[in-house]
């Protein structure tokens, strides 16, 4: 699960990590309210935040026309002006795709006096199953670039999930950014409190971008989180109700949002043949294969190890939401999951919503006998398959593509 920023930031103060005043506001009078508050607080400029789930709101253009989901406003009355071409206004950038995303929340800030920016983030580590602080003296950047372009100026540490963090960890890290002084003592203490927000919230991804060290009012320097990003194990979520009530429906296709009351994780595509897959890597494999044969995957839809007969429903049924689709391939491999159970999910499904696009069903594994048999006594009008390949083909030639 994503959250927006300003809420980011509430999780990470709890852990003492330095962040600027910022205030949420979903209407012009929240936003001239919380940008008097900023003023009042001494701050000579007030920036106002767009919250979507996405980044790159800088540069982005809203399709209005106006430019820029982030503006650095001198006055009360210019920051509710940009409010107001931003408020109820679709944003695009580039990771939202052509569609954009609907503004509905904007963060009120104050403005920061900003010497230096830096990257840090912890995250899991597959490879080696630890907890991975990584930082870098190119803030402002994204991570990628610079991975791709100056690998040497990634800092990497990774922590024992035993003891956690250390302090000598935290200093190294503030060490490998190369601040001194008082610059170095805050930014350790950061650090530790980046890292425990990542471990108390049980979130794959704390993401500070820029982590800036910035100049307080009275002359002093620090540093804060002047952006964040937060992604959540969805997993651990039962932990955090707190967290959970986080989640913004407004941010999640409508189709994605049905798809998880099921436990399915379902994400929707640009092509037509829509795929329906037990676990995430058959259904990448056969996202895959499908484009191998010339066809254009509509969805991938990973229905679960243990999927039931009314889970396999639903999940025809989200699929033929998709006006897109012309033809699905079930591609189902039997460990834990009953072919059977898949079969006579699908056969109910077929009936119910009076499919009338090819469908081409590839069974193998546990109790597949009994799954083809089903299917074959159906009276249904499908198509089956021995082998991905196979299902892949003629799934691609009965759409005709």
């Amino acid at each position: 699960m994503n959250i927006h920023e300003y809420q980011a930031k509430k999780l990470l103060a709890q852990y003492g990590v330095a962040v600027p005043l910022e205030i949420p506001a979903q209407s012009l009078d929240e936003v001239r309210a919380a940008a008097e508050k900023i003023v009042a607080s001494g701050s000579a400029k007030i920036v106002i935040k767009s919250q979507i789930h996405a980044g790159g709101r800088g540069k982005g253009s809203f399709t209005s026309g106006f430019q820029g989901g982030v503006k650095a406003a001198s006055t009360v009355d210019e920051a509710v002006a940009f409010a107001e071409k931003m408020l109820g206004n679709v944003l695009v950038t580039k990771q939202t795709g052509p569609d954009g995303r609907r503004v509905q929340t904007l963060l009120v800030a104050s403005g920061a006096k900003i010497r230096k920016e830096f990257y840090l983030a912890v995250l899991l580590d597959r490879a080696v199953g630890r907890p991975l602080v990584m930082a870098s003296t190119e803030g402002g950047m994204d991570i990628e670039e610079v991975a791709a372009k100056t690998p040497e100026k990634i800092f990497k540490e990774w922590i024992d999930p035993a003891v956690g963090i250390m302090p000598f960890q935290a200093r190294k890290t503030a060490a490998a950014l190369g601040l001194k002084g008082d610059l170095f003592n805050a930014a350790a203490k950061f650090v530790t409190g980046v890292f425990k927000t990542w471990w108390e919230c049980d979130a794959w991804l704390v993401e500070i971008n820029p982590l800036c060290a910035v100049e307080l009012p009275e002359g002093k320097e620090s540093v804060v989180a002047l952006d964040a990003k937060i992604s959540l194990d969805d997993n651990g979520l039962y932990r955090h109700p707190d967290i959970q009530a986080m989640r913004d429906l407004n941010e999640e296709a409508p189709l994605e949002i049905e798809a998880s009351k099921f436990n399915l994780n379902y994400i929707k595509l640009d092509g037509n043949i829509a795929c329906l897959v037990n676990g995430a890597g058959l259904a990448m494999a056969t996202m895959d294969i499908i484009q191998h044969f010339g066809g254009s995957p509509a969805n991938f839809l990973d229905v679960g190890g243990g999927a039931s007969q009314e889970q396999v429903a639903a999940a025809f049924k989200i699929i033929l939401q998709d006006p897109n689709v012309k033809g699905i391939l079930v591609n189902i491999f039997g460990g834990i999951m009953d072919c059977n159970v898949i079969a006579t999910g699908i056969v109910a499904a077929v009936k119910e919503t009076h499919l009338k696009i090819p469908l081409v069903v590839r069974l193998e594994g546990n109790n597949v006998v009994a799954g083809r048999k089903t299917l074959a006594e159906s009276g249904l009008k499908l198509i089956t398959a021995d082998s991905m390949a196979d299902a892949a083909q003629k799934v691609v030639k009965a759409v005709g593509k």
